[in-house]
Parts: C-alpha cells; structure tokens; sequence
C-alpha cells in the first residue's frame, strides 16, 4: 500500500520496477525482434503506462517512478522501431475498476472508499469497467 519513500525497502521498490519497467522492456525486446523480421515488417507495441507518470499520489514512489519510465520506454521504442515500421505507443489508464481498485496494494485503501490526495486527504475516486478498458486498447492496437 502507500508508503514514504524513507519506509520503502530495496527490495519492494525493485520488485515494483522489475514488474512494470523490466518485464515491459522484456515484452518489447521480443516483439521488436518478430516485427523487424517478419513480412511484411512492422506492427504495434502499446505499453500499460498510468497516469501516475503525470499526476502521482503520494506515497507511491516506487509505482510513480516505474510508470515515468515506461513512459519514457515507450518514446524510445517509438524511435527506434521507424527503420522497422514498429510503432509504439502507451495507454495511460487511470481507476479501471478490478481487484486491484478495490484493496490497492492490499492496503486499507480502495477507489470507493478513498484514495490517498495530493492535499492530504482521503477521497473516493471514479472507475470505469474493464471492459471499456479493453475497448479502448483494441481500439490502439486497430490503428493504421
């Protein structure tokens, strides 16, 4: 759950950037190497970024900071995949209502019954389902 960045151990914070930068690396490493080769060449990579790269809230260093680098990740694959028409981009999805929204971090703290603000307080948040979710990233992953 959230926690000063002074109470975080070495190990949860590599664990959080292990799961979303490393793995997200990994998966595009693979996919880079498929797209570039195959024919026709090309294809997308969308990454799961979080709106935590622009707007963080407090006491989620680890996840904040993960989530800033996959964001820059995502812009340097952007590049680097044009020779190989591979293009690149992320969705930043903010509350999707899960598991994961409703014992954030099997904290205390859920979107219904409120989240950690920038101000100091604690204030239910909006969702939205998982299936809009996934709507929107077919709807990436259709583009031209």
């Amino acid at each position: 759950g959230p926690a000063s960045v002074e109470t975080i151990s070495s190990s949860d914070f590599q664990r959080v950037i292990d799961t979303n930068v490393t793995a997200c690396w990994r998966m595009a490493k693979a996919a880079m190497k498929l797209m570039a080769t195959q024919q026709p060449q090309g294809g997308r990579i969308i990454n799961n970024g979080s709106i935590s790269a622009y707007s963080p809230r407090p006491g989620s260093a680890p996840y904040t900071a993960s989530k800033h680098a996959v964001l820059g990740l995502t812009k340097s694959i952007a590049l680097d995949g044009r020779a190989s028409n591979v293009a690149c981009g992320q969705i930043d999805f903010g509350n999707v209502s899960s598991d994961m929204t409703k014992a954030v971090g099997g904290s205390k703290f859920s979107m219904s019954s409120g989240m950690p603000q920038a101000n100091g307080t604690v204030m239910s948040e909006p969702t939205f389902s998982v299936e809009d979710a996934a709507n929107t990233f077919f709807a990436m992953a259709s583009l031209p």
